[in-house]
């Protein structure tokens, strides 16, 4: 698979993880981008379930794609069982596949492979030891697996390092959108972190560019880790401040609450909540609760390999703060009409009309769509 393509041929790529919003944004991407060059495939798990190699190895051969992509991930607070078998041992079997076949594996990892500090490279990376979580443990097992298949096998693999992921239609309240919710909801009376902690992000919105990219330029990202990340990190106690901002709230209060404390109060939460669990009150705390400590830790990855690829950034000077209000609007709109928050200021997400007509006045919308908005389409009509 090249740029150069003489033979014209439509490619056919399978996508695995298609619900999540990696999988997501790529699905839409390609359906929409690319639909007269390059078919994308996002089997369900009733179809195939990175968990069955059997599954992987029908479904393969019978769709004879020319690529696969794989962003399915377990929570990333499943059991260790869980966390092998999608992370880890799935994506080795699709890796397994893919060099039978002898075509493109597209292989989606995480900043959890990679310790703290400052301006990481692409050749930094954790010890793989028991101590680690599962998720980053099978993440990067993962990586080490796929770096041997290049080298023994000659898998054609290229390995995308994201860090912290936003953009729209997450389906998901997790990672940074967990954040924003806790903010929206005023559940965040304080600040959980202390000034100065950085930490990378990456714009969901720009990645499926840069998979169409690589996908058609094999030669240069073939055996090639990168990360995916925006030029510049972020310092968290300013981002979260700034939504707070944007959202007219009073809290977070610039109160900055020290790690000490706040793993005393997780623990204690923990412990009230395995007591509750005896008397049949089932709850849990969020997963990214695991990742307490990078609440107070810098991470902030290096995105110098991927600016000196040929790789040409189709949105220079959209970041996360320039996307704020378009992520303001959608997931405030989402978690309203979910019923999962009621406490923000509405002039935010600015007038309603055809809404506000619905609850006061539906009489009146009725009649109003009834003279403008029932006419067929017109396009659509036979001749």
């Amino acid at each position: 698979m090249t740029q150069d393509n003489p033979s014209h041929k439509k490619l056919l790529g399978v996508l695995i993880g298609g619900s999540g919003l990696i999988g997501g944004t790529l699905a839409h991407y390609f359906k929409t981008r690319t639909p007269d060059t390059i078919e994308l495939r996002a089997p369900s798990s009733k179809k195939l379930s990175i968990r069955n190699s059997v599954d992987i190895k029908d479904y393969l051969k019978r769709v004879k794609p020319d690529f696969v992509i794989n962003t399915a991930i377990a929570n990333i607070g499943a059991d260790s069982q869980l966390a092998l078998e999608v992370n880890y041992i799935g994506a080795l079997n699709l890796a397994r596949a893919a060099a039978a076949l002898k075509i493109p594996y597209i292989h989606i990892s995480s900043a959890a492979t990679l310790p703290n500090g400052e301006n990481l490279t692409e050749t930094d990376s954790l010890t793989i030891d028991p101590k680690l979580n599962n998720y980053a443990k099978s993440k990067l097992m993962a990586e080490e697996t796929l770096r041997h298949m290049y080298n023994t096998v000659g898998l054609d693999y290229t390995c995308v390092r994201l860090a912290i992921v936003y953009g729209e239609h997450d389906h998901k309240t997790q990672g940074f959108h967990r954040l924003f919710f806790s903010i929206a909801d005023e559940s965040m009376p304080v600040m959980f972190t202390k000034k100065k902690i950085m930490h990378s992000y990456s714009n969901a919105n720009k990645f499926p560019y840069f998979i169409h990219h690589i996908l058609i330029n094999r030669k240069e990202f073939s055996g090639q880790t990168y990360h995916f990340v925006d030029k510049h990190p972020v310092e968290l106690a300013d981002l979260i401040l700034t939504i707070r901002s944007f959202l007219e709230l009073k809290s977070p209060r610039e109160i900055y609450v020290p790690y000490s404390m706040a793993k005393f109060g997780k623990k204690m939460l923990e412990f009230l909540l395995k007591g509750l669990s005896r008397i049949g009150i089932n709850g849990g705390l969020p997963p990214e609760l695991m990742f307490l400590e990078s609440f107070y830790k810098t991470q902030t990855l290096s995105a110098q390999k991927l600016q000196d690829s040929s790789f040409v950034d189709p949105f220079p000077t959209e970041t996360i703060y320039t996307k704020l209000p378009e992520l303001v609007v959608y997931y405030l709109t989402r978690w309203t009409h979910e019923n999962m928050i009621s406490t923000f200021n509405e002039e935010v997400l600015g007038p309603d009309t055809m809404s506000h007509d619905f609850e006061q006045s539906p009489a009146d919308l009725l009649e109003s769509v009834h003279q403008d908005s029932t006419t067929p389409f017109t396009e659509l009509r036979i001749p």
